[in-house]
């Protein structure tokens, strides 16, 4: 099961549930072995721990993986996906927490077709300075 590591924590580690070797570059899920059910109106973030990219070298290959809160049927496992950015191979154990859970409420806005924006332009990328 996954836990909060202190209480503090605002993410509960999330841990693979096989063996798995990650060659350098590749991407690849990580089971974990989970099924959740996510409260409705909330989803299930999954973060990289901070010490994952850093002492193995794998990163969370999508930054931020989403699991939605109909994403709990007997077969939704939830996976991690992870990319290693190293040149050498990675070695995934069972229990390596390589991810953090964190469950957060959003918002659903309607969306329209229209005829454009109606604010004044910023420009592009950077423009602030």
């Amino acid at each position: 099961m996954p836990s909060y590591q202190t209480v503090g924590a605002a993410g509960f580690d999330l841990a693979a549930s096989a063996d798995i070797a990650v060659a350098p570059g590749a991407i690849v899920l990580v089971p974990t072995g989970l099924v959740a059910e996510v409260p409705a109106g909330h989803f299930l973030a999954i973060f990289a721990r901070s010490s994952t990219p850093l002492k193995r070298g794998l990163t969370v290959a999508n930054g931020v993986g989403v699991v939605d809160s109909d994403y709990c049927g007997p077969t939704d496992e939830i996976k991690i996906q992870v990319m290693n950015v190293t040149e050498a191979t990675v070695e995934i154990k069972v229990g390596d927490r390589l991810a953090q859970g964190v469950v957060m409420p959003f918002v659903r806005v309607e969306l329209e077709d229209g005829d454009g924006a109606t604010a004044a332009s910023r420009g592009g990328f950077g423009s602030t300075g």
